[in-house]
């Protein structure tokens, strides 16, 4: 989990800070080539509250406002990446979230697309993005994509689980 791990973690994370989505379909993107661009989206109106804190908790991250990232993590979340595993808020908090925050910084990223779901009182907001920042200097483009797993509290959406992975783009 150490090099290219928080670069790898970062770019789901960064994912989340674009603003909520474009819906398009294939037939859609066929007749208008500028729509292929677009976000694809599949979020039914009762899964847009939990989008909203993956989104808030993206944003939260790339300002290195810890307070807000943490009020958004359950206590007991399971962070998986790159093989390895921070297995409370305060691991997270403690360990990678610095080095994500600063990774972040310096990064673009392009939210491709995104479906969630809702039953009960847990959601599942699945994302995936191209993340454009450097290493060493020279440029890097990752693909990247998120699981968030939120359950509802009387205090709103919280995420319980997150699940990062990423790839460089083909080509670099």
């Amino acid at each position: 989990m150490k090099s290219i791990a928080p670069t790898l973690m970062l770019s789901l994370a960064i994912a989340t800070t674009l603003p909520a989505m474009a819906q398009t379909d294939q037939s859609h993107a066929a007749h208008h080539p500028e729509a292929a661009t677009a976000t694809q989206a599949d979020v039914p109106e009762a899964a847009a509250p939990a989008v909203a804190v993956v989104e808030r908790f993206g944003k939260a991250l790339a300002a290195a406002d810890f307070k807000t990232v943490e009020s958004l993590l359950d206590a007991d979340v399971l962070i998986l990446e790159s093989g390895g595993a921070e297995r409370s808020r305060a691991e997270y908090l403690g360990h990678h979230a610095i080095s994500d925050a600063q990774f972040l910084k310096g990064a673009h990223s392009q939210l491709k697309r995104r479906r969630a779901r809702v039953e009960g009182d847990l959601a599942w907001v699945g994302s995936e993005s191209e993340l454009h920042a450097s290493k060493d200097g020279k440029p890097l483009t990752l693909l990247s994509t998120e699981t968030m797993v939120l359950r509802r509290t009387p205090e709103g959406w919280r995420i319980v689980h997150i699940h990062w992975s990423s790839r460089p783009k083909k080509g670099q």
